[in-house]
């Protein structure tokens, strides 16, 4: 993927954001790491694999296909990798809210 223009996801840079090898994401997606280095420089990752890797990531499919993680206001990510699975949707209405109403 040499040609920016060709880049169709950010797994790689997702992967060292969160500090893992290719072996860690491997291991926590139930595959080799070869599979995730094939996965890599692939131009597409099918909705199968989004769906696996997202949240071995701790992100969205979204932004595993959208944004660098290195361009991302990263206190963001933090807080947002902080908050208990359980806590996110309460968490996500706040946010909402306060897109809605300014305050």
């Amino acid at each position: 993927m040499s040609d920016a223009a060709d880049k169709r996801h950010y797994l790689r840079e997702w992967r060292e954001y969160r500090r893992l090898t290719q072996e860690q994401l491997a291991e926590k997606v139930g595959t080799s790491k070869s599979v995730i280095s094939e996965l890599e420089t692939k131009r597409e990752l099918s909705g199968k694999w989004l769906r696996r890797l997202a949240p071995a990531l701790d992100t969205s499919a979204g932004y595993l296909l959208d944004h660098d993680p290195e361009k991302l206001p990263t206190s963001i990510l933090d807080i947002w990798a902080d908050i208990p699975e359980e806590n996110r949707g309460a968490a996500v209405r706040m946010l909402e809210s306060l897109r809605r109403t300014g305050t």
